[in-house]
This record gives structure tokens, sequence and C-alpha cells, in this order.
């Protein structure tokens, strides 16, 4: 390939949008920017009581600007002349509705601070009935259309939180004109798009959240959803037929946004695709190699060549679609709906006095600093303490449980607490639970005939926190590696940014040429091993019972609902 050829990788997360400029040769990170978005972090059109969690597109385009600029400006002259492309990764599934011109309608007149109207975040389960209903239906039709996203359709998807926008909104309904994963917007914004109709939908997004299939010539038909609710009659035609792979082009750079950054018009778009997939690619997968990308929550990736995948079908995962993270390879998801979200939930319960019980006019640099502290002190003590049978336990479903089986219903659980239970008992078994999770799910493949042969770490806490890695390893009595990169899905969206532009024909060329290998490996502890498989049981156990009750409660529920 050319030397002296640069690309750029932009990851969407959660709470802030980075941006890394890559030099394409060897994948060598020339300038990196991160961008908090403003008004998620002032808690604006959330509420977590309800589990709505919403995103303003605005925070999304100013943090687009803000960061390729403040890389372009590190970089320098040279290196933006040669910037080639430009992909993009964000959570998912994030949805938004937009008009006709593919607009979000929270960027149109009148419907600026109305949360229907904004992106909805991957975690926004308030369409927890619209999910339940979705799986209802489906059971009334020969053809199984939730069967290549695990047999469960979840509340953190595509169609529920449309179902649910339209239900409860007559405005957003009335002016909605598709439904747009953000994931596809950001390359339809970068490429002048005009046209909602026009956009190109990433295979990625569409297959594992939005029913997509190719056995079924695209998505579910017609009166699939109309037969679910009137609402959702004639949406399809206004959604797509045709997705794309993450290694082909969106199209080149607008005017208005090359203008914007001061790079050329020559500059490709890569379609894009959720954070994880091209975070698994940042990460150099292997088949059979499950790819934990561990932050706010997990997304689990596993491919394997198609032909040996074909004919299986894995219950209760995120999906199976061909090419949604290397083209030409079967990709599978799991996760779980949180992870690193249980820690901070345990800090900010720890944190309260510090917030509201200290005097006023306490230096807050001071309260701030103190709760920065929480989690590397509550590590510190937990480190010390030995893994006992009878030890306290807790269930990890403090978001709802993803995978195996999807139920945002469920709630998490702490039990086996005595006045000798301190912070650093609580805080080890909340890891313990995550990584019991995390096990569940490695179960699931292997029971459904996929075999797991390896674990693979990225993401923010497999780089820092070598206690939760460890014990990781000892709970799934198999060792993980983990990746160099601290940013491997802004990596990940750089090697496919330098597909889409042709420096490399393969994806795998360019993961193999621009990633940084591995640099850390923990291996279980046998005998700590022994005592976790122990435990293991006893959490699977207390699952099924708390599993029960819920089910139980919703349906005494819906009885009285319906007297």
């Amino acid at each position: 390939m050319a030397k002296n050829s640069y690309v750029i990788g932009v990851d969407y997360g959660t709470d802030s949008v980075r941006s890394i400029i890559v030099d394409a040769s060897n994948g060598k990170e020339i300038a990196a920017s991160v961008f908090y978005y403003p008004r998620w972090k002032n808690g604006l059109y959330c509420n977590a009581s309800k589990n709505q969690f919403r995103q303003h597109p605005l925070d999304y385009v100013e943090g687009l600007e803000s960061t390729i600029k403040d890389c372009l400006s590190k970089a320098g002259s040279t290196v933006a002349a040669n910037v080639k492309a430009i992909a993009i990764d964000t959570t998912g599934s994030t949805p938004v509705a937009v008009d006709e011109s593919g607009t979000p309608l929270a960027m149109v007149k009148g419907f600026e601070e109305n949360p229907n109207a904004m992106f909805v975040l991957w975690k926004d389960h308030t369409g927890v009935k619209e999910a339940a209903e979705i799986n209802d239906h489906a059971q009334k039709f020969e053809t199984n259309y939730l069967q290549f996203v695990g047999g469960i359709y979840s509340s953190e998807w595509f169609w529920a939180k449309l179902l649910h926008v339209l239900r409860v909104d007559t405005s957003v309904r009335k002016a909605l004109y598709s439904w747009v994963e953000h994931c596809d917007w950001i390359p339809f914004l970068l490429t002048g798009g005009k046209q909602a109709s026009a956009m190109k939908r990433s295979r990625c997004a569409a297959g594992h959240k939005a029913l997509w299939a190719e056995e079924f010539g695209g998505l579910p038909p017609e009166n699939f959803f109309s037969s679910l609710d009137p609402l959702l009659k004639g949406i399809t035609s206004r959604l797509f037929e045709q997705t794309y792979t993450s290694d082909k082009s969106a199209g080149n750079l607008s005017s208005e946004w090359a203008q914007k950054l001061d790079l050329s018009t020559d500059v490709i778009v890569g379609v894009g695709a959720f954070d994880a997939h091209m975070g698994a690619v940042g990460g150099q997968i292997d088949p059979y190699h499950l790819s934990k990308v561990m932050g706010t929550s997990t997304c689990d990736m596993l491919v394997a060549p198609t032909v040996e995948i074909k004919g299986k079908l894995v219950k209760g995962i995120c999906g199976q679609v061909p090419g949604s993270i290397i083209p030409g390879m079967m990709g599978l998801e799991a996760g779980q709906s949180a992870f690193g979200d249980a820690y901070a939930w345990f800090r900010n319960i720890l944190a309260w006095p510090l917030k509201y019980v200290l005097p006023t006019g306490t230096d807050k640099k001071i309260i701030e600093e103190s709760i920065d502290k929480i989690i590397s002190e509550l590590t510190r003590q937990a480190e010390k303490l030995e893994v006992d049978e009878q030890d306290e336990m807790a269930i990890d479903w403090f978001n709802g449980r993803r995978t195996p089986d999807a139920n945002q219903l469920l709630k998490g659980s702490l039990i086996g607490l005595d006045l000798a239970t301190d912070a650093p008992l609580l805080f080890r078994a909340i890891v313990e639970s995550t990584c019991f999770g995390a096990r569940a799910i490695v179960e699931r493949f292997i029971d459904e005939g996929v075999p797991v042969k390896g674990l693979i770490g990225l993401g923010g806490v497999a780089r820092k926190s070598p206690f939760i890695m460890q014990m990781m390893a000892d709970v799934m009595n198999m060792p993980i590696r983990i990746h160099r990169s601290e940013q491997t899905c802004a990596a990940g969206a750089a090697m496919f940014a330098a597909t889409a532009a042709g420096l490399y024909p393969t994806v795998e060329e360019a993961m193999q040429s621009m990633g940084q290998g591995f640099d850390l490996e923990y291996f279980p502890d046998k005998q700590k091993a022994v005592i976790y498989n122990k435990r293991f049981e006893h959490y699977k156990r207390t699952g099924q019972y708390l599993e029960f009750q819920t089910e139980k409660e919703e349906s005494i529920l819906l009885n009285e609902q319906a007297s």
C-alpha cells in the first residue's frame, strides 16, 4: 500500500465520542481526541427510574466536529492532506426518528427538547412491553422471524423502541418518516445525505437488531408488523431492503463537511457498524475466540467460518449475521446489560453521603477526588479477601439481562448478607457476579455446539483492572488475553476505513497489518477455579429462583390488569 496514508476512526460510546488518526501502513496512532457529551453529562432527557435514556443528536454532531478537528490539529497539515478515509462505530441499538430528509426530529423546529425525538440509547428499556408483544406475536407465524436473533427479541432493540415511541408520542408519530440507527446516520451526515430512503444501512445493525436476514429476503413481511400494531403499517417501505458490510464505502465526504474539517472531498466514508463489532476487529479477533468488549456493559463477539456454522442456531444470544463483524464470516453477538455500570452503581451508593451529608461549602474538588478513589480502594481491599464457598452472592441483572435469554424485567440482587458484610465484600460479590454472567454466555455457546477456544479482553475495564480480569480467568477457568490497544473500537473503525478506501483488499489484511497485538494474559488459579465452580452453581440456582418469581409477579400483575 502507499506510504503516508492515514485514516480516521470514530468511536461513539455511551458517555463520549473518541476520534483517532492512524497510520494505515502499521496502525500507529498519530493523534486522539475525546469529547464528553455535554447534555448527557448534565443528565438531560433521561429518567433512570423509568429506564429512559435518550441522547440529543447535537451531542453527536458537536463531538464529531470537535474531535476530528482536534486530531487534525495535533497531527499537522501533512497528515491532514493524506487522510484517505473515515469510518464510524456507535453504540446500538440506538435508533432515532427522522423526517424524509433523514434529519433527526430533535434537530427539527418544535422537537428540540422532546426526548422521543432523540436517539433512544442502547440501554433504554422503555420498550419492555413492546418487546414482550413482539415475542408473543412471532409465535403466530409459520416462519420463525426471531430465529437469527436467538429466538427472543429485546427491549434494547430497533422494533421495540420504534413501537414504544409511536405509541406514546402522537407528534413524533405524525412527523416520523423513518427509523434510523446511530451508526447509519453519522455516515449519512458526513456524506451529505438528503433523503432517508437513500441511506446505506449497515448489515451489522440490520441483522442483529432489526430482524433483517438474507433468508427472509430482507426484513420480515409488512403484515408481520402491521398485524402486531396498525401503527406500524407501511413502515417497512420507508426503511430498507439492502444492507452493506462495513468494508464498503457509504460515499465521499460532502463539501460541507470537507470545509468544516479542512479535508478533501476525496475522503471515503465507510459504512458504519456497532462499537463492539468494530472493536472485535480492532482487537484482532480469531475464529472461535470470544472477544469481550468490557465497558459500561459488555458485548461479546465471536466469528466462525460460515460453512461451519451454517444450520446452527444459537438460542438466547443477540443474533448471528453473516458479515456483521468480518465480511465472509458468521458474526455472533452476546453480552451483558450491566458490567462497568454495576460497579459505578455501587460507587454511587457509597458516594451518597459525600454529596448530601457533608456540610454546605465543602470543597467540591475534594468530594470529586474522593468519589474517584472509591473503586480503586474497594479493589485494593477486595484483592486481600480469600474466596469462600459461603461468601456473599450477587446477581448481575442490575440493568436486566441481555444474554443468555434477554429479559429486561429481571433485577439484580445481593444475598447472604449479615452484620459482618462490609463494602469490599459487597464489591467483590458484584464483580464476581459480572464474571458469572460472562461465564453463562460461554456455557450457552458451548451447549449450542459452538466451541469457545479462548477469550480476548478489550476495553477500559480489561486494561484498567487486573483484579477483575484475574477473577474472570479464575471463574471461566480459561486464560484471557488483553489487547494492547486502549482504543480497540476506534482502531477497528480505522481498519474498516482503510479497507473501504481500498488500502487493503480485506478486513483481515488490514487487521493483520494495523493490529497492535496483545501485551497481557491472565491465567486461572486452579484452586480458586474449584471454589468458583461451586459458587457458579449457586449463582445459577439463585438466578433461576429470581426469574421464576419475576415471571410469577408479572403474571399476577397482568391478570389484575385484565380483570
